[in-house]
């Protein structure tokens, strides 16, 4: 023999319809067709809702991607140099610099280091220097300059933009 389940049954309105056998509960929810969705399955007697489902997965897909139209992603774009980058090329990298924080992004910085240039570590330290001198009005240095194995990096942020 099958036991009858009961649950707390809650109209589309809104309303409590009271404790109904599950049997019961169903076949009101199809006399409206509506669907009877379980909310809180724990509670004592669990809590069913008379509700059209695929209206609520709708609204809540669209909830969702209304939320995510407001959110802003920001990107870390990355300029390589090398100690030894002529000023032509500097310039260049200090425009794309300039470029990419006016879209709101992050970027980093780094100078590599091959053989030798290790020992010269201050030629990439000026470098970084003069970056940091021609975007000062654009950028905020998140990140000053340090040694990561053979690079040197340099983390530069957005200034905070105008309302």
């Amino acid at each position: 023999m099958i036991k009858v389940k009961e649950v707390r049954v809650i109209s589309s309105e809104g309303e409590q319809l009271g404790v109904l056998d599950t049997r019961e509960a169903i076949r009101k929810a199809e006399e409206l067709g509506l669907d009877l969705v379980e909310v809180a399955p724990t509670a004592k007697p669990p809590v069913c809702r008379i509700m059209d489902f695929g209206k609520y997965k709708y609204e809540l897909a669209k909830k969702t991607h209304e939320s995510k139209k407001n959110q802003t992603v920001i990107v870390v774009k990355e300029i390589k140099l090398r100690p030894r980058t002529d000023d032509h090329d500097v310039a260049f990298k200090v425009n794309n610099i300039k470029r990419f924080l006016e879209d709101g992004n992050k970027v980093k910085v780094s100078v590599m280091f091959r053989g030798r240039e290790m020992a010269h570590t201050s030629m990439g330290r000026a470098v970084l220097d003069r970056i940091v001198a021609e975007v000062q009005n654009e950028a905020i240095i998140e990140q000053p300059p340090r040694m990561e194995g053979k690079n040197m990096m340099l983390l530069l942020g957005p200034k905070a933009t105008k309302p």
